[in-house]
C-alpha cells in the first residue's frame, strides 16, 4: 500500500476543498466554523491529559467523536453534496450531553456569584475549552446567516460550552475546594 501524501500543494493559492470536492477560500465562513471546531477538539484532547475521572474521560472521548462529526457536517455544502448520515447530530446526542451536565451539576454547590476562570490546571483548561467552544458557536451562527445549519448542531455546541463550564467548576472544587469569585468592587 502506497503511503498517503501529506502535502498536495492544492491549497497554496488560498483555497481548500470541502467534502465533495468544491473549492472555497480558506477564509470562508464554513472553513472558519469547522476550523474552530477542530481547534476545540484539540484543546479538549489537552484537557483530557489533566483529568483523572474515568467518567469524564469517557464522555470527552464521545465529545471528540461528535466534534469530528460536526466538523464533517460543516465541511459539507449540502447544496452541492449529499450529507452522510455519520455527519448528523441526533436528539439522542443532545440528551446525552444534557444528562452529563445534570450529573456533574448535581454534585456542585449552588452558584451564588460569577466565577472567574482558573483555580488549577484542569479547571483552567476546561475554561479555555469553554471559550473556544463559544467562539465556535459564534462562527457557526455566522455561517448560518448565509446557509442553513441544522438546529441540533447549534444546540450541541451550545450545550457543550455549558458542560465545559460545570466540568471546570467540578475540577476547581475537587482540586482545591475554592472557586475564584468575581470581585465586583475591584477598582
Amino acid at each position: 500500500m502506497k503511503k498517503s501524501i501529506i502535502y498536495t500543494g492544492t491549497g497554496d493559492k488560498g483555497t481548500t476543498s470541502l467534502v465533495g470536492g468544491e473549492r472555497v477560500s480558506k477564509a470562508h465562513a464554513r472553513i472558519e466554523s469547522y476550523g474552530t471546531i477542530d481547534e476545540l477538539n484539540s484543546f479538549i484532547g489537552l484537557l483530557m491529559t489533566a483529568l483523572e475521572d474515568e467518567k469524564d474521560l469517557d464522555f470527552l472521548r464521545f465529545v471528540q467523536h461528535k466534534l469530528f462529526t460536526i466538523g464533517s457536517y460543516l465541511a459539507t455544502n449540502q447544496e452541492h453534496t449529499e450529507l452522510k448520515m455519520e455527519s448528523k447530530v441526533t436528539p439522542e446526542t443532545i440528551t446525552r450531553i444534557e444528562t452529563e451536565i445534570d450529573r456533574i451539576d448535581n454534585e456542585l454547590p449552588k452558584m451564588r456569584n460569577f466565577v472567574l476562570p482558573g483555580g488549577n490546571r484542569s479547571a483552567s483548561l476546561a475554561h479555555v475549552c469553554r471559550t473556544v467552544c463559544r467562539r465556535a458557536e459564534r462562527q457557526i451562527y455566522r455561517l448560518a446567516e448565509t446557509t442553513p445549519v441544522e438546529e441540533p448542531v447549534l444546540i450541541f455546541v451550545n450545550r457543550l460550552s455549558d458542560y465545559l463550564f460545570v466540568l471546570a467548576r467540578k475540577e476547581c472544587i475537587k482540586n482545591n475546594g475554592k472557586e475564584i469569585i468575581w470581585d465586583y468592587t475591584c477598582i
